[in-house]
């Protein structure tokens, strides 16, 4: 997720758009903050499966520390797919949540990492959490400026997001305040930069 491809924004099909959207708002302004916000299903839902993946896949010392501080997580992140989905609807679109939809409109390369250390993963899950609330960052400025109600819902996203990131980066951090997968422009490079921090200490 944290390797970029070129930046596409969901487009929605004229069947998925309703003819109405939440009162005080344009037509316009509703379903384009709709379209916004399926690009954001697209990318939590790529995510709640990342992590399920890296939860099943981690190795080593640290297995069942970090096996298990990705579970909680996994199901805050569903429920923010749900609240996401259910937002669209609201304001008159139809939320694809499909798998089809993820790979056809996601922006970014899929997860790189199958079975590995624990250190490895987490290096890697910096990276994506640096994606994904980027693209959430951008999103809840853009409908800042047409719906309080969804920059509210997004901002809520965020806290829980960097709170986890928080938690991934305890793993990677010196006591100086260093990361291990600083400059690390891939989830390949990141995991081996943790790995290598992690065998000096």
């Amino acid at each position: 997720m944290a390797t970029k491809k070129s930046k596409r924004t969901s487009t929605i099909a004229a069947a998925n758009i309703g003819s109405y959207t939440v009162p005080g708002m344009t037509l316009e302004d509703g379903h384009r903050v709709g379209e916004i916000l399926q690009d954001r299903l697209n990318a939590l839902n790529d995510l709640q499966l990342t992590l399920k993946h890296a939860h099943w896949n981690v190795v080593g010392p640290h297995f069942i520390a970090v096996h298990e501080m990705i579970d909680p997580h996994v199901v805050e992140v569903r429920a923010m797919v749900d609240e996401t989905a259910e937002r669209m609807a609201t304001l008159g679109i139809s939320p694809n949540g499909t798998p089809g939809e993820i790979v056809k409109n996601r922006s970014w390369n899929d997860y790189s990492l199958g079975r590995a250390t624990t250190d490895q993963h987490l290096g890697a899950l910096d990276l994506v959490y640096d994606g994904i609330i980027g693209d959430h960052r951008e999103a809840q400025d853009e409908v800042g400026e047409l719906d309080a109600v969804t920059e509210d819902m997004l901002i809520g996203h965020l806290r829980q997001l960097e709170l986890f990131q928080w938690f991934v980066r305890a793993h990677l951090e010196t006591t100086a305040g260093d990361l291990s997968t600083e400059g690390a422009g891939t989830e390949v490079r990141a995991a081996a930069q943790a790995s290598s921090r992690s065998r000096k200490h």
